[in-house]
């Protein structure tokens, strides 16, 4: 057993070999919390949440670590603008990403670091490369040197000579406009704390080579976040760490976008859909299986059509469940060990997309084996299901989503009186050969989004498309 990831530095498919054997180090680049989290940003942490939980199937200690930017200039700027503490924006926000990655089934990190509770560790960080030869002050500012480096710029594959990169509002004092900003100096009105070079905040690229070096270490196994981070952040995270003595990330893997009319995913081009107005129109663990289960590195068209198709496939799934729990009477026990073929895709670059098409497979034969009447190979399939659904968060009996079962329980009822009502019509029509009227029912209930199953006990319903 061997998983295999695509490392962007490399720019192929590695096996994986962690640094400590049986342990799996991760640092996810997390919320920017200027704003509420748009299914763009919970992308990646759904991706890395599969990777999380996919790493403890095969048997490794995860240590997850996912960080909180909680100073910047845009929450700096919405602060202003509205008037309130910079503080308050990034926590109101912060609460939320939190809610909405919960809602999702994410599992808790490790840790969960924020900007402004490492300022020690960032000057730390800047004396040591200021010492090394690869940052200056200047006007109160500190910037690194790209220079200085010769590897700079590996990750993406540019050319620093044809690099153009404007120097920043404020940023003044630069030796290379191209070089970029560790320490910004304060300004009137802002957030500011107090170091060797003067009162200022960090820059947002200083914040997670410091936070990785303090909770993983001068070397760990994997780095993520989304593409748009290759440059500049991750290329300026690299540059610090290994500029400061750090061997850092020795993998580097990178989700795609979310899209929407062939755009990234964006508050500032304003096509963003917000976690918490998506999950008012759809279950949360719709939209998991919408956002998981595409391959971390394709892009994720949003449309309707998607999800609404993404809601009839779990819902072949659900109903599985469902009908093989309600014959075993009791819950059917996850099996032991998923079987091979899920495995290997998994194990190949995380191949969500064919790790699921073994689900579909099998709930398939379940099916088959409930028309058969063989209870024994219909709970085989079953156990088997419930293992695989585990590792992609996705089991319709794990606390996350039984809850959201019962919630909707008491409706149930309702919907099933009214709907047996209907069903009785329809068995009262085909007692009396009225095919024609039997089947106008079924084809009603259908346009209505509810699929009719004739079986030994009589007819039964279940939720398909919308």
């Amino acid at each position: 057993m061997t998983i295999r990831l695509y490392d962007t530095s490399a720019r192929q498919i590695r096996d994986f070999a962690p640094l400590t054997p049986g342990c799996v180090s991760i640092y996810l680049c997390g919320a920017t919390v200027q704003a509420a989290p748009h299914i763009g940003h919970i992308r990646s942490g759904l991706n890395f949440d599969i990777m999380r939980r996919w790493f403890a199937y095969r048997g490794y200690d995860v240590t997850f670590i996912r960080n909180v930017t909680d100073i910047d200039d845009k929450i700096i700027k919405k602060a202003a603008d509205q008037n309130r503490p910079w503080w308050s924006i990034g926590y109101e926000n912060e609460r939320a990403f939190n809610d909405a990655y919960d809602a999702l089934g994410c599992l808790p990190p490790t840790y969960e670091p924020r900007a402004t509770g490492h300022i020690t560790e960032m000057v730390e960080m800047m004396r040591g490369l200021i010492e090394r030869g690869h940052a200056y002050e200047a006007e109160g500012n500190v910037y690194f040197d790209v220079r200085s480096l010769p590897g700079y710029l590996s990750l993406s594959n540019q050319d620093l000579d044809e690099l153009r990169q404007p120097s920043g509002e404020g940023e003044t004092g630069k030796r290379d406009p191209r070089d970029f900003a560790m320490w910004k100096a304060a300004k009137p009105g802002e957030p500011s704390w107090e170091t060797p070079w003067g009162r200022g905040r960090p820059g947002w690229h200083l914040e997670c080579s410091a936070m990785a070096h303090k909770y993983l270490g001068e070397e760990f196994d994997i780095h993520g976040g989304g593409i748009d981070l290759i440059f500049p952040h991750h290329e300026n995270e690299i540059a610090q760490a290994e500029g400061f003595g750090d061997a850092f990330a020795r993998y580097w893997v990178h989700n795609a976008w979310v899209t929407m009319s062939g755009e990234k995913m964006s508050k500032s081009l304003g096509n963003s859909v917000l976690v918490s107005e998506m999950v008012k129109q759809w279950r949360p663990v719709v939209l998991r299986y919408y956002l998981g289960t595409p391959h971390y590195r394709s892009t994720i068209e949003y449309s309707e059509e998607s999800l609404r198709e993404a809601e009839s496939a779990y819902a072949r799934i659900e109903g599985f469940v469902q009908r093989v729990t309600e014959l075993a009477g009791h819950a059917v026990e996850p099996a032991a060990e998923v079987p091979p073929a899920f495995a290997d895709a998994m194990d190949d670059d995380l191949g969500v997309p064919g790790a699921l098409a073994v689900v579909h497979t099998t709930v398939r034969q379940g099916n088959s084996a409930l028309a058969a009447d063989d209870k024994e190979a219909a709970v085989g399939c079953l156990a088997e299901v419930r293992a695989m659904l585990g590792v992609l968060g996705l089991d319709p009996l794990a606390p996350q989503w039984a809850g959201e079962q019962e919630q909707g329980e008491d409706l149930r009822h309702v919907v099933d009186s009214l709907v047996r009502l209907v069903l009785d019509q329809r068995e009262s029509a085909r007692a009396r050969k009225d095919w024609a009227t039997a089947d106008a029912i079924r084809d009603e209930l259908g346009r209505s989004g509810l699929v009719i199953e004739d079986g030994p006990q009589g007819p039964r319903w279940s939720l398909g498309s919308r």
